[in-house]
């Protein structure tokens, strides 16, 4: 889990001396140019979290970050870099910290369902975002969760390779949060919405971010049948995702083996999982250690 994938990484010093550079500048220029130049330091910085070794100093380095982010936003609500990385932000956050958290956890009911009523209000904070981004990009498109189940065709047709990022994340922000809400059936109508925006960004640019669309198609074309699922169409999202990232995607093996009913096949993958040697792709060191410790807790029973 980027514009090319915005990542959970770049925080801590580096924040802190760009808001300290920042209250100066603001003394002896425009408020607003000032602000434009911390907002877009900071949006540029966050790709350093994603080849973080250390999840844990992740955890908890990035709310300080993302509510910078979300202070700076107060002042300067239509910068995009800051709207793409509050976006993506909350959602990576979301599923590292709190979803995947919630289903190690699940022995313990009570704390997993606090765990997935956070993830699911993260998720939908992210996604707040995501539609403002795309709103502001295509003004008159009116891009929201109801016209996307309903109208999805005529409202994503103006949509460029350059807004995959945002369909992207709508989608995986959207997602997430359906799948943790405690009344999934309930919102099964929503579905759609969330293939439509995937679907998109896959005919524009499907090699985008090392096969990450194909990575989070796994999981949508890995539901029941009843549910718009396939196994043929989860198993074709899993070769491409593994091709596109080389054969070393973490994320993609734990993601597929989570729709099988194989045991042995399950078995194998999430043992591949956790040897693969995520150092070989640093860009995506930070999300394939934390689907390791997923696959680990999977092959142990945890789940």
């Amino acid at each position: 889990m980027r514009d090319s994938r915005i990542r959970d990484k770049g925080l801590g010093i580096r924040v802190a001396a760009v808001v300290v550079i920042a209250a100066a500048t603001i003394g002896c220029s425009p408020q607003k140019l000032a602000l434009n130049r911390m907002a877009s330091a900071l949006a540029n910085s966050t790709s350093v979290y994603e080849s973080d070794n250390d999840p844990e100093f992740v955890r908890l380095a990035a709310p300080s970050t993302l509510k910078t982010v979300e202070m700076l936003l107060s002042q300067n609500p239509d910068h995009a870099g800051l709207l793409l990385t509050a976006c993506s932000g909350f959602t990576e956050y979301s599923y590292g910290f709190l979803h995947v958290e919630s289903e190690l956890k699940a022995a313990d009911v009570t704390a997993a369902l606090d765990l997935k009523a956070r993830a699911g209000k993260m998720y939908a904070r992210a996604r707040g975002y995501c539609l403002r981004g795309v709103n502001l990009r295509h003004p008159g498109r009116a891009l929201t969760e109801a016209n996307l189940v309903t109208n999805s065709e005529i409202v994503l047709k103006e949509m460029t390779k350059e807004d995959v990022p945002w369909l992207y994340w709508t989608a995986a922000s959207w997602g997430g949060e359906l799948s943790v809400a405690p009344n999934r059936l309930l919102r099964v109508q929503e579905l759609p919405g969330v293939r439509a925006l995937m679907k998109r960004a896959k005919a524009l640019d499907d090699t985008w971010d090392h096969g990450a669309i194909y990575e989070a198609m796994i999981a949508i074309d890995g539901l029941p049948m009843l549910m718009g699922g396939s196994p043929s169409a989860a198993k074709a999202d899993f070769d491409k995702a593994m091709e596109l990232s080389g054969g070393k995607s973490v994320f993609a093996r734990v993601a597929y083996a989570s729709t099988l009913s194989n045991q042995s096949e399950k078995t194998r993958l999430l043992q591949q999982a956790i040897d693969e040697d995520v150092s070989k792709m640093a860009s995506r060191r930070l999300t394939n250690l934390i689907a390791q410790r997923y696959a680990k807790a999977l092959l142990n029973g945890a789940h």
